[in-house]
């Protein structure tokens, strides 16, 4: 075989002219083949791409046979000449010199290519990556993370790993994942017949965590800015296309900034991921953009131009509350002031009413969490929604009580135990300082650029009730 290196797919075809005429290696994973009597069309993807590589493959080469007879979802290596291509839709070709079959597969590889639904895929999640399809969607993925990562270290921020097990409840939601060692079907029990967790491995009962904002308070009120970019797991029993066990969290805390501050952070954190995701991914979101399992089409460029162009605009709860009752409109679910705004209510603010993304603040304090910011009224708090056209809800953040008497009344009015908070509390006894924040869950942001209909189909191995295969 031949001494020449590798050449991945998206370096052939970003630099293409640098390499025509010339004799390059390939290696991927075979879409499809197709033979007649003196060639064969052999078209490959090695995942770093949404292009195909259409390869010809004269009869006469060496090992013609096993290529042509190659089936869909064979590993191969070939070796050729890179040509301008005669077909459409394609800028380059290869005309193949050699190859040889590195990983083969028979009659029972489940990804032929003949269109697939996205239920059987999820079933086979450990495959579905070579499709174009999940190969567009997790190379969107990967950029998303990247421009994260860019944005808030540009802006000065910290980069805080939050712990995956806690002891407190972060939400005050109760939905926690238990983490223990003790026998599952005959754990140590106290006098009480409770089961004794002082005998588990950490001595107390713990959990998976729900959020990584409180410790995010923490570093925040020492480094000044910082953001927490993990997994969280909530166990809610809920099989809907929005809801995920296992799902990733990025939450900025900043000290010294109010909830205007963290707003306009919000907003600017959304243009920016979109504007990267038009830079980086054009051609997969064009694809994504056409797919039918998509609940966009080609005028969600538009859409999302348009919120990364434009201005957000900023309105009370009670201001909506008040726009819904005046909208004639009806909803399914009541529009009263107290009531939590449902996703018909937030679409309703963001494509029909402003036509345009929407930071909705000073919520009840009863429908928010015990940490947020009390205002002077004694019924609100200084919380926020980012909504943006299509979807509604995409970020929820908050201006942070750094008031600790307030704080404790807070916590005794919803009947919170403050034991296991006793670190947190300190944060507003040592130092105190006013700070904000928000959160964004990472596989809402994709759906909502990608377009992608369902929650499942943009993390690799989804985590829904019942469902814990791969």
């Amino acid at each position: 075989m031949t001494d020449l290196k590798r050449i991945e797919l998206k370096k052939l075809f970003d630099r293409s002219s640098d390499f025509i005429g010339n004799e390059v290696v390939v290696k991927g994973w075979v879409r499809s083949v197709r033979k007649s009597k003196k060639f064969s069309f052999i078209v490959l993807n090695d995942g770093s791409s949404q292009d195909l590589l259409q390869i010809v493959a004269d009869a006469d080469i060496e090992n013609y046979e096993a290529l042509s007879t190659m089936l869909t979802g064979t590993c191969v290596s070939i070796t050729g000449k890179v040509v301008e291509s005669q077909g459409k839709n394609q800028t380059i070709e290869m005309q193949a010199v050699t190859g040889e079959i590195i990983g083969a597969v028979d009659e029972s590889y489940p990804l032929q290519k003949k269109g697939t639904s996205l239920e059987h895929l999820r079933d086979i999640a450990h495959l579905r990556v070579r499709t174009n399809l999940f190969g567009a969607v997790f190379r969107v993925r990967h950029a998303l993370a990247m421009a994260t990562h860019n944005f808030f270290n540009e802006k000065g921020f910290f980069y805080l790993n939050s712990p995956i097990i806690t002891a407190v409840d972060g939400e005050g939601a109760g939905e926690m994942f238990n983490v223990s060692t003790l026998d599952k079907q005959n754990p140590a029990k106290n006098d009480k017949g409770e089961v004794d967790f002082t005998k588990d491995y950490f001595g107390k009962d713990v959990s998976l965590c729900v959020t990584g904002q409180l410790e995010g308070e923490c570093h925040a009120l020492g480094l000044g800015k910082v953001y927490t970019f993990g997994p969280t797991f909530r166990s809610e029993n809920s099989n809907t296309k929005r809801h995920l066990a296992e799902f990733w969290m990025i939450e900025p805390e900043v000290a010294f900034a109010d909830l205007d501050d963290v707003a306009d952070l919000a907003a600017d954190y959304i243009k920016y991921m979109i504007d990267y995701a038009f830079t980086n991914c054009r051609k997969e979101l064009e694809f994504l953009y056409k797919m039918p399992f998509t609940d966009v089409d080609a005028s969600h460029f538009e859409t999302l131009a348009a919120v990364r162009d434009g201005e957000f605009k900023k309105i009370t709860y009670t201001e909506a509350i008040d726009i819904l009752n005046a909208s004639g409109q009806k909803f399914e679910f009541p529009t009263n002031w107290g009531d939590e705004l449902q996703t018909e209510h937030e679409k309703y603010l963001t494509d029909v009413h402003f036509k345009s993304p929407v930071t909705v603040t000073d919520y009840p304090k009863t429908c928010k969490a015990f940490y947020m910011k009390q205002n002077d009224d004694g019924k609100t708090v200084r919380a926020m929604d980012v909504l943006v056209p299509g979807i509604g809800e995409l970020i929820g953040g908050s201006q942070r009580e750094e008031d600790l008497d307030k704080l404790t009344k807070r916590m005794d009015e919803m009947g919170m135990e403050k034991e296991g908070y006793w670190w947190y509390l300190e944060l507003r006894k040592f130092g105190s300082a006013p700070h904000s924040g928000f959160g964004l869950g990472f596989e809402r942001a994709i759906m909502y650029i990608t377009g992608m209909s369902n929650i499942r189909d943009v993390i690799a191995f989804p985590r829904t009730p019942g469902n814990c295969d791969f």
